[in-house]
């Protein structure tokens, strides 16, 4: 790693570090010191620490997987996962080629009716493998698609041959290991239970979906281990783990918490799994490091004084610009900080360096970074909506407070007000959202939180609003799509400093998808952990907008983005 950093943030570096040597940091992490953290049960979800060694013992199973998928006359292998069960395998499927004769790795992380359908017909029955990737093997959304998928493969092909197109992912006990061995599915994998979710990468819910595509998982390995030998060094400068953490929390001591990743566009991909790992591992008891992806590098006066840079090199290079725009940054007194990743093949072990940074800069912070309070909350009052439903068959009526172009816009009763005051005299959709931008602060950002589809046309309209807002505020902004970042970036919204405004976009699906023996639909789950998710930010404090559009999102964000665009100007 090679900072160029301004004095102010080296000064909190060095600090940094011999707080970390005092504390003699390094060896209380590799003895799983729990009083290293807070005192908890952290010894508990540690397991990752050891995990490429690990795994490598467990090269035939690796070579057995791969060698199904190349014989198996599959043409997809589906993952159907949330969180840390899809978020590496997400990065391994964008960001690597599958090897040849190896199926295609799809990723399914919503239970978006549009978006699920899409893969719905994208699928051929009886040539995909279906893996179920939960670690708890009680997480919602996998389990109802799950449902959902074994019912498409049991009506082509029958139960008992749909059953053998299923592996499962979970740890051992857990209802899921029941579920799959009861139905006869092709293979069950037991997860580490000393390893959670977010920390997952390198553990079987990244390196079944890795052999399944034809990545080779023993190079893989091989190079997490090198960098996980290298994560035990004594000397924090050298080691790649505990120098990257110990900048994390020199940037927060300086109020620069906004964590900016710039990558070489072939490494972007990682950018999604980093953000949930920071965020949710450290984004707690009103503390963070803020984690922020996919924003366009801008030249320094698009930035306010939050922001820590880490670039991801690839053999050295950028992508195109991003060279220059990184010295204008470091000239104008932004903290920079670069990575040279050799190759893909290295992202392993770019898996480890960040988790184990995330650990020390955990520790440092005094929060507990393995586990996730406040994604809790959520996950119940989504439940309480989901019940109601299961009760009545339907949710809860809601009223807006304001309605106009076929939208409906929802907020707490006092935000209700304080938005529309700031919205005019005659308000459209463009000047509440303008209004509602107007509460940001210096040091603020932006989250837009989209429960619709992740479609290209719907990144695009997320990617412009987002410039649109950090052009004119100066501040960092954020795209989530629902449900994936409630178990994600969530944790911090809620959990972490209360920096966001945050605006959620919900739509009308084209069609509702059932699920097999509930009463609740994909659609009605989906609204419900949207609402779910405003409800307890609400609680918090935080200042949230929701806005549903009337029918899908592709025919109607566009227009709202452009709406808000304009009062930008």
């Amino acid at each position: 790693m090679r900072p160029r950093l301004p004095a102010s943030v080296a000064a909190a570096q060095r600090q940094a570090l011999a707080s970390w040597r005092f504390r003699d940091g390094t060896r209380r992490l590799l003895e799983r010191d729990a009083t290293l953290w807070t005192g908890g049960d952290e010894a508990r979800w540690l397991g990752w620490l050891d995990a490429p060694s690990a795994a490598g013992a467990d090269l035939p199973l690796w070579s057995e997987l791969a060698a199904d998928a190349r014989t198996g006359g599959f043409r997809h292998a589906l993952v159907l996962g949330m969180g840390g069960s899809s978020l590496a395998p997400e990065v391994q499927r964008a960001a690597l080629p599958r090897g040849p004769g190896h199926p295609e790795l799809l990723v399914l992380d919503s239970i978006h009716p549009d978006q699920v359908a899409a893969v719905e017909r994208r699928i051929d029955p009886a040539a995909t493998l279906v893996v179920v990737a939960s670690k708890s093997g009680s997480t919602l959304e996998p389990n109802l698609l799950m449902e959902r998928f074994f019912e498409v493969l049991s009506g082509a092909l029958g139960a008992a041959r749909a059953a053998q197109r299923f592996v499962a992912i979970t740890d051992p006990g857990s209802a899921l290991e029941r579920l799959a061995r009861a139905r006869g599915f092709r293979r069950v994998v037991p997860g580490e239970p000393s390893i959670g979710g977010r920390f997952s990468a390198l553990s079987p819910f990244g390196l079944v979906p890795a052999a399944l595509q034809g990545i080779p998982v023993d190079e893989w390995l091989a190079r997490a281990a090198a960098l996980a030998a290298a994560c035990r060094a004594d000397d924090a400068r050298h080691n790649p783990g505990v120098a990257l953490g110990l900048l994390l929390v020199a940037g927060v001591a300086c109020g620069r918490d906004k964590l900016t990743l710039v990558a070489h566009p072939a490494l972007a991909p990682l950018g999604a799994w980093l953000e949930q790992l920071v965020a949710e591992s450290t984004g707690k008891d009103g503390r963070a490091v803020l984690p922020f992806e996919g924003e366009p590098l801008a030249a320094p006066e698009a930035y306010g004084a939050d922001r820590l840079f880490v670039a991801l090199r690839l053999g050295g290079a950028l992508g195109e610009g991003d060279e220059a725009r990184l010295d204008a940054l470091v000239a104008a007194g932004h903290p920079v900080a670069e990575i040279d990743v050799a190759s893909p093949l290295d992202l392993g072990a770019e898996f480890y360096r960040w988790e184990f940074a995330t650990a020390v800069a955990g520790a440092e912070l005094g929060v507990h970074p393995f586990d996730q309070p406040d994604v809790e909350s959520a996950k119940l009052e989504a439940r309480r909506l989901a019940e109601e439903v299961e009760r009545t068959g339907a949710l809860p009526v809601e009223v807006p407070f304001w309605t106009g172009d076929g939208c409906a816009l929802f907020a707490p009763e006092e935000q209700a007000k304080v938005i529309l005051a700031g919205a005019g005299r005659r308000p459209g959709p463009g000047e509440i959202l303008h209004a509602h931008f107007d509460r940001l602060r210096p040091a603020d950002y932006a989250a837009l939180l989209l429960f619709c589809p992740m479609s290209e046309e719907n990144v695009a309209a997320a990617r412009r609003l987002r410039t649109a807002v950090r052009g004119a505020r100066q501040v960092a902004t954020s795209v989530g799509f629902g449900p994936r970042y409630l178990h994600s970036t969530g944790q911090a919204h809620k959990g972490g400093p209360d920096r966001g405004v945050f605006l959620m976009v919900t739509d009308e699906p084209a069609a509702d998808l059932a699920v097999p023996d509930q009463r609740l639909t994909l659609g009605q789950a989906l609204a419900a952990q949207a609402r779910g998710d405003a409800e307890v930010l609400a609680r918090r404090g935080r200042r949230v907008l929701r806005v549903h559009l009337p029918g899908p999102a592709a025919g109607h964000l566009p227009a709202l983005v452009a709406a808000v665009e304009a009062k930008f100007r």
